[in-house]
């Protein structure tokens, strides 16, 4: 889909791979650019540093309501939404010790504001002819975050809901692109080592860890990529409608060494899993 003259909505869009998406966005020629975050001040702060073919809203991605109210808004004041990406997330560490709620919560950011995000602008966009969909995952949705549980959990399953969107709706003018990085220079890298760190600070004076297993050292293995560079492949994505854009090559051929061997896939990550927790 070519980007000029297109009405975009961007989630996230207060700090990293949201904000460098609006932005590139805006430079790609898109007519009008919705920066949306949770947190209002972030998403003004990146609709006044595009300049005046934008606007900002405080966006709770969980609650259809509100996706539902800036789809039909933008519908009335621009015509409709031609891209939606949908990028906001956070991280939290934990597994079954966690209680349902915070796994519910972490479902409903991941998942099912991409799917409220589908439902709302799905069919408008089929009126008038086709849109774009982009969505935020993670490498962990198809690999796994060792971490975290609702984590791995709410990106495998966004990987699939945008599976399922581009099958069924591709040929009624719908693109999908699905982006699953590692380690990018977010705000949620950071709080990612800063965990790891005080995990390893409590191990080494003889106190339990929480089952912290450093997996974002791990990814970060394969090289941290800044927003920006994330951003500009999400562009060539759009413009080719590519289904998976993996900014780090090497997710790939992990991806593809699980599906070779499943049992020696999970074999090498439990392996992993005891180096890092015993470092």
């Amino acid at each position: 889909m070519d980007i000029v003259d297109k009405v975009v909505v961007v989630t996230g869009a207060g700090s990293g791979i949201g904000r460098a998406l609006a932005q590139q966005f805006a430079a790609e020629g898109a007519r009008f650019v919705v920066c949306a975050d949770l947190d209002g001040a972030a998403a003004q702060k990146t609709a006044s540093a595009i300049g005046p073919n934008s606007h900002s809203v405080a966006l709770d991605v969980a609650s259809r309501d509100a996706i539902n109210e800036l789809v039909m808004s933008l519908e009335d004041e621009q015509g409709g939404i031609d891209i939606f990406a949908s990028n906001a997330g956070y991280a939290q560490g934990g597994g079954l010790g966690l209680e349902p709620e915070a796994w519910q919560q972490m479902m409903e950011v991941h998942t099912w504001s991409h799917l409220y995000a589908a439902q709302a602008v799905i069919p408008l966009m089929i009126e008038r002819g086709g849109g774009y969909l982009l969505n935020t995952s993670s490498a962990a949705g198809l690999l796994t975050q060792m971490d975290s549980g609702p984590y791995a959990v709410s990106k495998h399953a966004s990987v699939a809901l945008a599976e399922w969107l581009a099958i069924n709706y591709k040929d009624r003018g719908i693109g999908v692109s699905v982006l699953c990085p590692q380690a990018v220079r977010t705000a949620i890298l950071s709080k990612r080592r800063d965990k790891d760190r005080d995990e390893r600070e409590e191990k080494s004076v003889g106190q339990k860890s929480s089952a912290g297993n450093g997996s974002s050292n791990q990814a970060a293995v394969d090289g941290i990529l800044e927003p920006e560079e994330v951003a500009s492949l999400c562009m060539q994505a759009i413009r080719t409608e590519q289904f998976l854009v993996l900014p780090h090559p090497e997710v790939a051929r992990y991806f593809q060494n699980k599906a070779n061997n499943y049992d020696r896939w999970l074999n090498g990550m439990r392996r992993m899993r005891e180096r890092l927790r015993n470092r």
